[in-house]
Parts: C-alpha cells; sequence; structure tokens
C-alpha cells in the first residue's frame, strides 16, 4: 500500500524533515513500502532524495544498514506510541480497540509492508536477520510486559486466570496472531481478513466484560471497607 505523499512519512521520525539524512530515508521508506526490497536500488533512492549516490554510502554505508535505519526511526515512533497507550489510564478494551486502530494507520502509511519486506528479505539474507530479528523481539517483549501488568491488574480486581494462562502464553496468542494478521491483510486474503476481524472483535468482547468484572469487584471491596469503617464508629 503506497503511503500517501502528503502524510508525513514514519522514517522521519526524531530527524530534522529537511536534512539530508531525513530525505534519503524517507524516499527509501516510499520505496520499500510501494515496491520492495527485492526491486530496492541505492540510485533510485538518491534519485528520489534529489541527493548524489555516494552521499548515501557515506549516511548509511550498505543497503541493509539502510533499511534497517528506515524501519528504525518509524519503530522509535511506534514503540513509544504503544507505550503510552499501555501507561495511559482506560480499561483494556478501550486500549485494545486503540491498538486495533493504530494498526489501521500502519497498514495505511506502509509501515506494515516495510516490515513484512525485511522480515521476507532476512530469511536469506543472514546479515540483515541479525539486524532485523532484534527489532520484532523488542516489539514482542513490549507486549509480554504489558500483559503481565494487565493480569496483575485483574488479580488486583479479584480476578484470576487459570494456571496455564500466563503472560508468557497470552503474549505469544497476541503477536504471533498479529504478525499472521499482517501477512494476511498484505496478500489480500479477504477470507482471512474476515476471520481475523471477527477475532479481534471477539477479544475486544471479552475484554469488555473483563473491565466490567474488575470494575464490580473493585466496588464491592471499597462498599466492604465503607461498611467496617461504618461499624467500628458505631
Amino acid at each position: 500500500m503506497c503511503p500517501p505523499e502528503t502524510q508525513t512519512s514514519p522514517a522521519l521520525e526524531g530527524y530534522d524533515p529537511d536534512s539530508t539524512r531525513a530525505r534519503i530515508l524517507a524516499a527509501a521508506f516510499r520505496r520499500l513500502a510501494t515496491e520492495g526490497y527485492a526491486a530496492f536500488s541505492v540510485r533510485e533512492i538518491a534519485k528520489d532524495a534529489g541527493v548524489n549516490h555516494a552521499l548515501i554510502n557515506y549516511h548509511f554505508r550498505s543497503k541493509d544498514q539502510l533499511v534497517i535505519e528506515v524501519l528504525d526511526a518509524a519503530n522509535r515512533r511506534l514503540l513509544a506510541r504503544q507505550g503510552a497507550m499501555y501507561a495511559s489510564p482506560g480499561g483494556f478494551a478501550e486500549k485494545w480497540a486503540q491498538a486495533r486502530r493504530f494498526y489501521e494507520d500502519d497498514l495505511a502509511s506502509g509501515f506494515v509492508r516495510v516490515q513484512a519486506e525485511l522480515w521476507a528479505a532476512s530469511f536469506a539474507n543472514i546479515e540483515l536477520r541479525k539486524k532485523f530479528l532484534p527489532r520484532v523481539l523488542a516489539w514482542k517483549r513490549l507486549v509480554r510486559e504489558n500483559v503481565g501488568i494487565a493480569l496483575k491488574a485483574l488479580e488486583q480486581g479479584g480476578i484470576s486466570l487459570p494456571p496455564p494462562f500466563n503472560a508468557d502464553v497470552i503474549a505469544c496468542w497476541i503477536s504471533e496472531f498479529w504478525l499472521g494478521m499482517e501477512f494476511a491483510d498484505l496478500l489480500e486474503v479477504k477470507e482471512e481478513q474476515v476471520q481475523h476481524g471477527a477475532a479481534l472483535e471477539a477479544v475486544e468482547m471479552l475484554l469488555q466484560s473483563l473491565d466490567r468484572s474488575v470494575s464490580a469487584s473493585r466496588r464491592a471491596a471499597k462498599s466492604t471497607v465503607r461498611s467496617r469503617a461504618n461499624a467500628r464508629r458505631q
């Protein structure tokens, strides 16, 4: 999916958009998002960015380093965005719905395509894989950490899941499902897109139910505390 020219490229995050480095990153992001890694040409990037080909080698040293920095620039914004969402007030269902909106934005911007292109290229390119894999694992760790926080919040609300359903298991479900959904969306597998949408809705409904249970448990706990306080005063 081609990122609209009027949008700020995710590859510009943290850079002066008028700098040579930023123009190269933005041009590389657009090429990756529209043509993919296999057709990625440093000379074409230089032409798009309006710079001399030698400047790309000067700033990035290699094609693979360039694409990794494209991913890093986008990832900084996305990981910060996700971390802020997890840290914000609100229920689990609300945050799940926000994550879904983020995903739609990432599809539209071309980020999902860029990440998938680098994932596919890293199967055959060992050096690229060494640079790419830690970026994916960092996202998975963020999911795992915040699932752990969510489960603790549930326990504090009086709800405990059976022992097999720990943070590692649930985080694995979420991250692997999400990655599979990305590939299905990029390949435009209509039947799977419908199924994924239904699965996302089902999880949101489950989280809404959990949010209500936690709220009810907290209200009951506060009521008990007030009743005991009143009894002591009488």
